[in-house]
């Protein structure tokens, strides 16, 4: 593995806010967010790590260290692209809701009422489960482990034929026809196929692939032009990272190609890539309606996308749960398509989130990016909130 280090150009941003009737600039003498994220990619040794942080509901901070290929001295900019793995499941759910209030879709709408084409193909323990049970992984549908139909590989999900929306409802049909693994509804478990079905109603609710559907409904209204979906950049180029596995206790390089990452059957479960900053802009329209503002959809809808309606702590593409620094409820995620990790923390009543990011899949990167979202949490949030520091 290649032991070299070096840092990167952070973008940086000072914000001026209006407090009381005063004007104050936060951060103008900030730390730069590389010097935080740096020593953590040494001590795990990552390829490279990136970070974006939301404070005063505005990108204060953002940047990335470290190389686009181990073993290369070519360095990752503040703009690469990261894959951000089944961080995907937010920005699917979000179109979804948004078709909801285009009377387009309904959360109670059953798989046979959305799918009529392959209705008489379901189990009919799957007649009656609906697009909500999806979101919330309710549906009855396999583990994440367990994505592909019985019989299935990887390689026969990429070779499935016609369009990707042809082989999204191809792989809608098998997956539907088989038993479920648990009672609809009753329990949850978490599958990468339940979001991919939500991705195919939607796309035969519109008669329009999932990747426009995002790409027009959210990516272009929010300014994220580095958005896209599988492996980064061009095959035989470092133009953007290359993503990187343990194999054997080594870490290698995996040349970017349509092979190098899942395939599209279960996009809107996790395949889509971006820079740090553009994700950002899309977490923020979730910190916004967290907090009860309207932005791409209206403040009771953002409600009942973020309310897990059958109990438990996973609603709409994201986890719930409680932290004292947040001061109550926090959104979270974490996403793998094992050759790239990402996490988001998200605290409405802090109108703050941190997100952390790196071309590695497996080894102590989960460590890693949980380790470095902490300390930009301390860094950003808790030393202002302290008055220490910033």
């Amino acid at each position: 593995m290649s032991t070299q280090r070096s840092t990167t150009i952070v973008v940086f941003l000072t914000i001026v806010l209006s407090l009381g009737g005063r004007t104050e600039a936060l951060y103008a003498d900030s730390k730069d967010i590389v010097e935080v994220l740096e020593p953590i990619r040494e001590k795990y040794a990552l390829p490279a790590l990136a970070g974006a942080v939301i404070l005063q509901g505005q990108t204060t901070a953002w940047g990335a260290t470290g190389f686009r290929k181990d073993g290369n001295d070519v360095k990752v900019t503040s703009n690469d692209k990261f894959h951000i793995g089944s961080c995907t499941k937010a920005m699917t759910a979000t179109i979804v809701a948004m078709l909801v209030e285009r009377d387009k879709l309904r959360w109670d709408m059953t798989l046979a009422a959305a799918l009529p084409d392959i209705a008489e193909d379901m189990h009919p323990d799957y007649q009656n489960v609906t697009l909500k049970h999806l979101l919330e992984h309710r549906g009855g549908l396999p583990p994440a482990n367990q994505s592909w139909p019985e019989g299935k590989s990887f390689m026969d999900m990429h070779n499935l034929p016609g369009c990707a929306m042809d082989q999204r409802l191809s792989y809608a049909r098998m997956m539907l026809h088989q038993e479920p693994q648990t009672w609809p509804g009753d329990k949850y478990v978490y599958s990468n196929a339940g979001y991919a079905i939500a991705g195919v109603i939607a796309e035969q609710a519109m008669n329009t692939p999932w990747e426009t559907l995002m790409k027009e409904m959210l990516f272009d209204p929010l300014g994220m032009t580095t958005a896209g979906f599988g492996a980064m950049g061009s095959p035989g180029n470092i133009d953007q990272p290359w993503q990187h596995m343990i194999k054997d206790g080594e870490l290698c390089a995996i040349e970017p190609g349509c092979f190098s990452d899942n395939p599209p059957v279960i996009g809107p479960g996790g395949t889509v890539h971006c820079s740090m900053r553009d994700w950002a802009k899309f977490v923020t329209e979730h910190l916004k309606g967290a907090k009860g503002q309207s932005g791409l959809l209206k403040p009771e809808t953002f409600k009942a996308l973020h309310t897990a309606v059958f109990g438990g702590d996973y609603a709409g593409g994201w986890r719930l749960t409680k932290r004292d620094w947040a001061a109550g409820l926090v959104f979270t995620h974490a996403g793998s398509n094992t050759m790239s990790f990402a996490v988001i923390w998200m605290a409405p009543e802090r109108e703050f989130a941190v997100l952390v990011a790196s071309n590695q899949g497996g080894g102590d990167v989960e460590k890693a990016c949980d380790e470095a979202c902490w300390t930009l949490i301390k860094e950003f949030l808790l030393k202002e909130e302290s008055g220490k520091g910033r």
